[in-house]
């Protein structure tokens, strides 16, 4: 390996890294919030790219059903809840009140798709579709169990993988899709070429990371999220409802896994169940943070990144087990650490 082929396998790694911080990042805020560990944050990924995909293609894209679908299984739910509580009145119009700005963005999408528009106007349109299935996910299969112990819904969010990935198939085929670069520009550090789309990689990582970092600090919803994170009975006697907060959540862990989507349907060929093995990236990621920090799981997403670049150098049939096998010092170092104390759980 000469200096050139380490610059290059780096610069892929970081780039991949950043993906998967992304995807990290969005993981432990649902868990710190709701304590689900979400195991189909990939989804999202897969759902954006094919979305963004068939719209570049003027289809109109498979994400349009399925968000149908879920507005009309969230408003079903919500009615006989509100029949069986005898409050069918409140729970119509809670339901209404819910349904109202993914069904709008749905509309506005079905009427773009036939149309040759700009590739930053789809993108816009992919990541708002995808970014309104987050509540509605939530909503539907979480707000029910949301006083179920961390294991029923660990298990809950193995079942809604499955069912995500079928759904996939169910709507975008088992073909994959390529877009066209958002920026198809390319800079060169010394002899070593970077494509633009790898700097809007690290760019939207960045945005969106000190995004959060704002909105935590400096928006009431961000508060609320802290607060529901930190102590959740303390969060609930002070008037924040568990059912916002976790709302709120998953439409930021949909958003960015949306952005997540569309960046990286440029980088490889994404099909239906293609973001399983990205949200995993993000969870080893999320595991070497401890699910509680932050700034570890970023570095750990960037080791990450590294070791699936250089693996794939040097073992390429082998490198998703390298990476994989990263979770298991992780593991053992922090039940060592933990010495038989019980486990929290609020």
């Amino acid at each position: 390996m000469n200096s050139f082929v380490a610059s290059y396998l780096i610069q892929e790694g970081i780039t991949n890294g950043a993906i998967y911080c992304l995807l990290a990042v969005a993981i432990l805020l649902v868990f710190s919030v709701t304590r689900i560990i979400f195991i189909p944050q990939g989804e999202f990924v897969s759902y954006a790219a094919l979305t963004y995909a068939a719209l570049r293609e003027g289809k109109l894209p498979g994400t349009v059903g399925f968000t149908l679908a879920l507005v009309s299984v969230m408003v079903g739910a919500r009615l006989l809840r509100g029949i069986a509580e005898g409050n069918l009145r409140h729970s119509l119009l809670e339901a209404l009140k819910s349904a109202l700005l993914p069904l709008l963005v749905a509309v506005v999408v079905f009427a773009s798709a036939p149309y040759v528009l700009p590739a930053a106007v789809d993108a816009l349109l992919a990541i708002a579709l995808v970014t309104a299935n987050g509540p509605l996910i939530y909503a539907i299969v979480y707000q029910p169990l949301a006083k179920s112990s961390t294991l029923v819904l660990l298990i809950v969010s193995m079942a809604l993988h499955l069912v995500l990935v079928e759904f996939g198939l169910f709507f975008f085929g088992p073909g994959g899709a390529r877009t066209e670069p958002l920026l198809d520009l390319s800079f060169s550090i010394g002899s070593l070429p970077v494509p633009a789309q790898s700097l809007a990689i690290y760019l939207a990582a960045a945005v969106l990371i000190l995004g959060l970092f704002l909105f935590s600090e400096r928006t009431l919803y961000g508060k609320a999220l802290r607060a529901a994170a930190i102590n959740p009975l303390g969060a609930r006697l002070m008037g924040v409802s568990s059912t916002m907060a976790g709302s709120v959540a998953f439409a930021a862990s949909a958003f960015i896994g949306a952005v997540c989507g569309v960046l990286v349907s440029s980088v490889t060929t994404i099909y239906y169940d293609t973001g399983f093995v990205l949200g995993l990236k993000g969870f080893v990621a999320a595991v070497i943070g401890g699910f509680v920090s932050y700034p570890l799981a970023a570095l750990g997403a960037l080791a990450v990144g590294l070791m699936e670049s250089f693996s794939a150098f040097y073992a390429s049939q082998y490198k998703e087990t390298i990476v994989f096998t990263l979770i298991i010092p992780v593991l053992l170092w922090r039940s060592m650490r933990r010495r038989g104390t019980p486990e929290e759980d609020h």
